[in-house]
């Protein structure tokens, strides 16, 4: 925390955590400064035991449960606070954009990820983080290759940069 105080902190519990899990350690995550939860409880057992709760300083994110089904997106507004949208799920560009544009009516905050693919996913998925000023980006998936297409986007630390025209 010390190294990087104006870092975002997330959690990615990739479906792994029961309700009981959560509920026990919610409260000390939110006071270590963890902002987001991923995904806590499996996709399928996660609706009941969410809708209607909420965690003070914590925002629980629906990552698996959000397939990219626009249908789906009320009742996951009554269980989530945020939804991680990637275009792998969506679609597309214009699937994800009708998506977010739910997500932000229904008050939903959002989080724009990806899958491990090159930087011609990431092109479109940072065009969408931008435009919907995302409170989260998390589309390193170019770095999780052995190689990049050429030409990539471009990484700096942290930082994604929009792509250059040569890429599309």
């Amino acid at each position: 925390r010390a190294a990087a105080p104006n870092a975002k902190l997330v959690c990615d519990a990739n479906e792994g955590w029961s309700f009981e899990t959560l509920e026990k350690i919610a409260p000390k995550l939110a006071e270590l400064g963890v902002e987001l939860v991923e995904q806590p409880m499996k996709a399928s057992e996660d609706l009941a035991p969410l809708r209607g709760k909420s965690y003070p300083g914590l925002v629980i994110c629906a990552d698996e449960s959000m397939r990219g089904v626009l249908a789906d997106l009320d009742e996951q507004a009554q269980c989530y606070q945020a939804i991680n949208i990637k275009l792998d799920k969506t679609g597309g560009l214009t699937h994800a954009i009708t998506i977010a544009k739910r997500a932000r009516e229904l008050g939903l905050k959002i989080m724009v990820g990806c899958m491990v693919s090159t930087s011609l996913s990431m092109a479109p998925a940072l065009t969408l983080a931008a435009a919907f000023n995302a409170e989260w980006v998390d589309l390193d998936g170019p770095l999780l290759l052995a190689e990049d297409r050429t030409p990539c986007v471009k990484y700096e630390g942290s930082l994604a940069y929009p792509p250059q025209p040569e890429l599309w």
